[in-house]
């Protein structure tokens, strides 16, 4: 929080401002087992992390200037709270979760402060509450943080139908993609693809989420505003001074058998085109970390990371904040990394416009949250899907890295791969 903003909340009275309170609870063991239906928010790994519902607070924000514009709403915002906060970790006090689009023209991204939020981490559970009835001594968070919920609804029958474009017309897309590489017009680009799935019966999002936890349980599971999924992918992470990322791209399927993903693994580290376009994300993360971190580490050579249904190069980048940037400016910094958009950026962006044939909305975009200390986490927003419960559809997203070496039929067979999580999730029985 900026030193004005600091002002600000210590100078005015307690009595004109709402309290947000923070207290320990006992363990709640399954996050996600706790969220009612309304208003689910969500970022979880391993059983640990935050969930919410209710909603204090929203801002809808869109343009080049839009994570700047959110820091500048989210602080204001704090500086009008008492904020009461005895467990004071990360996480704790008040808390914003946030989608950002991946284009700022257009694009909506949204930015969320849940009325209730349950944090579990490192041994430690806690439950915060906006305006607790304006009653200091009320206890509703605690009461409402251990309440029995309703069991998710399971959808009766699943029907998917193609999303902006056919495959045939997608992989003419990448196509000419690596025609203008091989021309040397770029070097990389990254182009997405979406499906449709039209549900019949109850939609509830808590499905989709306590199956894609289960799952994938070394991925982070998140809900925002409608936009769920389970990203693989930590695009920043700011814990104090310490900064970590964690960069995918490079991607193959799993086969199911052993041997035979030890071997694809072993043939993915040895891929120059794998190696390539990892290189490239690697790079451009650290470029932008550069700017605000010392110390930087960054592997010389990636390691496998393996999904239950794929297996992703992988290099985590660790450094030590060199200025006050908040995780929300490191957001802003690193986004789009080449993992999502290309080499160089701009050229990419521009590619992407031209030939994806549609509208990313808040695929590919930074998805995390954010607390009044500027600690936080953001992934990026990739093995998702957005939700319409008016229409009862859900429309998922995965996006393939194109290099010289790319082929289309490849190319479908791993965006197809990447599309298994939300697929499994919502028609798991």
């Amino acid at each position: 929080m900026s030193s004005e903003s600091m002002s600000r909340l210590d100078t005015t009275p307690k009595a004109e401002r709402t309290v947000v309170r923070t207290r320990p609870i006992p363990d709640p063991e399954q996050l996600l087992a706790r969220l009612p239906i309304e208003n689910p928010v969500a970022w979880v790994r391993g059983g640990e992390g935050l969930i919410g519902w209710g909603v204090a607070a929203q801002l809808e924000v869109s343009g080049p200037e839009r994570f700047s514009r959110a820091q500048r709403w989210w602080a204001k915002w704090c500086a009008e709270k008492f904020i009461d906060d005895t467990v004071d970790v990360p996480g704790t006090g008040p808390v914003a979760f946030a989608s950002f689009a991946f284009d700022p023209n257009p694009g909506t991204s949204i930015i969320t402060v849940p009325k209730i939020i349950i944090g579990r981490r490192g041994g430690q559970a806690w439950v915060t509450v906006v305006d607790p009835e304006n009653d200091p001594r009320a206890d509703t968070g605690l009461r409402n943080s251990m309440r029995p919920v309703s069991v998710p609804a399971k959808p009766t029958a699943v029907r998917w139908a193609e999303g902006s474009r056919t495959a045939p017309d997608w992989q003419g897309s990448v196509a000419e993609a690596i025609v203008r590489i091989n021309a040397g017009e770029l070097d990389k680009v990254v182009l997405a693809r979406d499906v449709v799935a039209h549900v019949e019966g109850e939609l509830d999002i808590r499905h989709l989420l306590l199956n894609l936890a289960e799952k994938y349980p070394s991925c982070w599971t998140f809900s925002v505003a409608g936009l769920v999924g389970a990203t693989p992918e930590l695009l920043v992470r700011r814990t104090g001074d310490l900064v970590t990322s964690r960069v995918l791209a490079g991607t193959v399927r799993r086969q199911g058998d052993a041997a035979a993903d030890a071997g694809l693994a072993s043939a993915l580290l040895g891929s120059g085109k794998d190696l390539e376009e990892h290189e490239y994300a690697v790079h451009s993360v650290a470029r932008a970390l550069a700017a605000h971190c010392t110390d930087l580490t960054v592997p010389d050579r990636p390691h496998v990371l393996a999904l239950a249904n794929v297996q992703h190069l992988a290099t985590d980048i660790t450094g030590r904040l060199a200025d006050a940037a908040s995780v929300l400016a490191l957001a802003a910094s690193l986004h789009p990394t080449a993992a999502v958009c290309g080499t160089p950026t701009e050229r990419a962006l521009s590619v992407i416009r031209e030939l994806e044939g549609m509208d990313r909305g808040r695929y590919a975009g930074p998805v995390g949250w954010f607390d009044a200390q500027g600690d936080g986490e953001f992934g990026i927003a990739l093995r998702c899907a957005e939700i319409d419960s008016e229409t009862n559809t859900v429309r998922a997203f995965a996006g393939c890295g194109i290099v010289a070496g790319s082929h289309p039929d490849t190319e479908l067979a791993e965006s197809a791969a990447k599309l298994v999580p939300i697929r499994d999730a919502l028609e798991a029985i």
